[in-house]
This record gives C-alpha cells, sequence and structure tokens, in this order.
C-alpha cells in the first residue's frame, strides 16, 4: 500500500473509533485487519503516541470514578494481587523448565501475565537487558491472548451470569493489558469498566516491585542497569477521582469525560492491532505460547473463583 494512502486508512481508522458505532471489538479487528492486509508503515512512529494515548485515556476516567471506592478495591484486592503475582511467577518458572523455554523469554511472559502485559514486558526487559528476539516473543504471545480475550471473556461473562462488579474483578485480575481490560469491561457495562480499571491500575503498581526483583536476579555485568518507565499516570487517575470526588462543579462534567475516554481506549486498541506484524507472529513460536496460555488458564480459574466468592 502507497504510504500516503496507508496514511488515510490510518487516520480514517482512529477517526472512526469517535461514532456512535465503533467498539473496542470492531476498533481492534480493523486496526489488525490494517496491519496484516496493509502493512502498517506507522508502526514504530506510533507506538509513543499509543501510549500516550492510553494514559490519558485512564487518567480520564479517573474524573468519574469515586476516590472512596478506588481505595476500598486497592485495599481489599492487595493480598490476592501479592498471592497470585507470586504463584504466577512460580509456575512461569517451572513451565519454562518443562518447556524448555528461554529463561528471559519465561520471566517476560510471566510479568506480561501476572501484571499488566506489555508495560510490565517493557519494564522487565529493560531491567534484565531482554534482547529483541526475547522481547518480540513475549509481545507477540500477550498480544494474542489479549486479543481473544477482548472478545471472549465478555461472551463468558454473560454465559456465566457475573454482575457487572464480578466482570469487572475477574477482567481486571486476567487480562493482560490495560487497553483489552478497559475495552471487554466497557462493552460489559460502566461498572464493570470502573471496577476493572481500578483493579488493573492497582496490579499495575507491582511493576516497581517485581523490575527491581528481576534486575537483582539478572545481574547485567559490566552494564548500567536498565532504565524503565515508572507508571505516572496512576497518579493522574487518582488525582482525577480525588478531584471528581471532592469538586461538586466536576460531576456534570464526568459523563463527557467518560465518553472521551472511551473514544480513547477505541483508538488505542485500533492502533494497537495495526501494530502488529506477521513477522512478529511467527516468532512466537508454539511452546511460549503454550506458557502464555497455561499462566493465563491459571489466573483467569483464580480470579474467577475469587468473584463468586465474592458474589
Amino acid at each position: 500500500m502507497p504510504r500516503p494512502l496507508a496514511l488515510c486508512v490510518y487516520v480514517a481508522g482512529i477517526l472512526f473509533c469517535f461514532t456512535p458505532w465503533a467498539s473496542p471489538g470492531l476498533a481492534l479487528g480493523l486496526g489488525l485487519a490494517f496491519a496484516l492486509l496493509g502493512d502498517n508503515p506507522y508502526r514504530e512512529s506510533g507506538s509513543a503516541y499509543v501510549k500516550w494515548l492510553l494514559q490519558a485515556s485512564v487518567v480520564l476516567l479517573g474524573f468519574g470514578v469515586d476516590l472512596g471506592a478506588v481505595l476500598r478495591v486497592g485495599a481489599h484486592g492487595l493480598l490476592f494481587a501479592a498471592v497470585t503475582i507470586f504463584a504466577t511467577f512460580t509456575l512461569g518458572y517451572w513451565l519454562a523448565r518443562l518447556l524448555d523455554i528461554n529463561r528471559k523469554t519465561s520471566l517476560l511472559i510471566s510479568a506480561g501475565t501476572a501484571i499488566c502485559g506489555g508495560s510490565a514486558i517493557a519494564a522487565v526487559g529493560s531491567a534484565v537487558d531482554a534482547d529483541k528476539g526475547e522481547m518480540s516473543v513475549a509481545m507477540g504471545t500477550v498480544f494474542l491472548l489479549n486479543a481473544v480475550a477482548l472478545y471472549l471473556f465478555p461472551a463468558l461473562g454473560h454465559l456465566l451470569g457475573l454482575n457487572q462488579a464480578q466482570f469487572g474483578t475477574w477482567a481486571g485480575v486476567a487480562i493482560h493489558d490495560v487497553s483489552s481490560v478497559a475495552g471487554a469491561a466497557a462493552s460489559y457495562g460502566d461498572q464493570a469498566l470502573h471496577v476493572a480499571t481500578i483493579v488493573k491500575l492497582s496490579r499495575v503498581l507491582w511493576i516497581l516491585p517485581v523490575t527491581f526483583a528481576a534486575a537483582a536476579l539478572f545481574p547485567r555485568e559490566g552494564k548500567p542497569r536498565g532504565r524503565f518507565t515508572v507508571p505516572w499516570f496512576i497518579l493522574g487517575f487518582l488525582l482525577a477521582s480525588a478531584a471528581g470526588s471532592l469538586l461538586p462543579a466536576l460531576r456534570p462534567a464526568a459523563p463527557w469525560l467518560a465518553r472521551a475516554a472511551k473514544i480513547g481506549f477505541a483508538a488505542t486498541l485500533f492502533c494497537i492491532g495495526a501494530s502488529l506484524s506477521r513477522a512478529a507472529l511467527r516468532q512466537v513460536g508454539y511452546r511460549p505460547l503454550l506458557q502464555g496460555l497455561c499462566l493465563w488458564f491459571f489466573i483467569s480459574s483464580a480470579a474467577l473463583l475469587a468473584v463468586f466468592d465474592l458474589g
């Protein structure tokens, strides 16, 4: 596809996310189609903008979420998060030995599954000096599972009779990336979106201790320690939630800000889908994908049992 035409299609796809006909699943599907059929020439240059778009959408959503609910959900899920994250890494270690998977690749897949997908992979990968191939395999594995989750989880939630709070908790724990968590939850309902976002962001905070632990386990001989991005957007979400809860003048704007956040999540999913490449898919391989599937099944099952207990 000629570059000017590719740019027009790319911009049209993003603009479509602003229309009433857009949905998270459709946005991701269109992005995937563009990437696989048109070979997106803006794959690298657009990645930084996708990150900022996602983070801005999370902050906007915070204006409509009660701060007290944020604190309650975060405190209530602290022990469960610690246990499931530790168990996921432990299971990932044994699966790597069983399947003969590269240690760093396995660590990255475990981090992406246990915490928050691509953000955790990028942070841990930089700390342990993972090479491009290891990063690509882990990213590709998580992306594939994310795409499946976006379509599968809402259908399973309705089939299992989960209410919005239960589904939001389940999605926030079991789906990898913030964008797919928000997309799946938004299609389930506003309350599900709020709960899922809070639960996922509470897990994102675990990037910090996990990255420091990974750097200690994989010392970089003769090299400075890798740099990683601190998830400051979580602070923005909390400040927005505090402002929305404490300043009555902002409350009439909350529905409009929530709508803007949903549009941002849909546009993010389109851009993420458009960033896929055939080469990335070919690199994944069946053993890392099998590890990712096993870890995903474990954490999804554990979270589902937990939400049934809560219900």
